[in-house]
C-alpha cells in the first residue's frame, strides 16, 4: 500500500491545511499547483481546487467556475512544461484509481521514478540516496 493512500483526502487534510508543506508552482484564489510530494516522474506537478470537490465526475454546475479556473491553471502549467521540455502528460484519476478523494490533475514530464506501489525505481535510488 502506498503511504499516501492512508488519507481519504490528502489534499484537504494535509496540503490545504498547511500540515504538509509543498513547493508551490502557481496559485489563484481557487486553485493551487505544486510539485508532487512523492513524484512519480522527473517533473511532476499536481493541480487542485482549494474547495473540496470529490472528482471530475462530481463537479456541480455551481462549481463550473472553479473547474474552469483549475483547467486554466493546468493549461498554463502544461504550456510551461511543453516550452521547457517539449512535451508533457496531463491526467486525472476517477473511481477506484483515485487514491486521494479530492479532484486533482497530474501534469508531468520525463521518466517514471516510482513504481505503481510508490517505491523508487532502482536507477533513481542511487541518485536520491534512498
Amino acid at each position: 500500500m502506498i503511504a499516501d493512500q492512508r488519507w481519504e483526502d490528502f489534499y484537504c487534510d494535509e496540503v490545504l491545511s498547511g500540515k504538509t508543506p509543498v513547493e508551490k508552482v502557481f496559485e489563484t484564489e481557487q486553485t493551487l499547483a505544486f510539485y508532487h510530494t512523492r513524484p512519480y516522474y522527473e517533473v511532476h506537478i499536481i493541480v487542485i481546487p482549494k474547495k473540496h470537490i470529490l472528482s471530475f465526475l462530481t463537479v456541480s454546475s455551481e462549481e463550473n467556475e472553479i473547474l474552469i479556473d483549475v483547467l486554466q491553471v493546468v493549461k498554463q502549467i502544461a504550456s510551461k512544461l511543453e516550452k521547457d521540455y517539449g512535451a508533457c502528460t496531463i491526467s486525472t484519476n476517477i473511481g477506484n484509481y483515485q487514491s486521494n478523494k479530492h479532484m486533482h490533475w497530474h501534469v508531468h514530464f520525463g521518466a517514471r521514478v516510482r513504481d505503481e506501489q510508490g517505491r523508487l525505481l532502482h536507477d533513481h535510488e542511487k541518485n536520491n540516496g534512498s
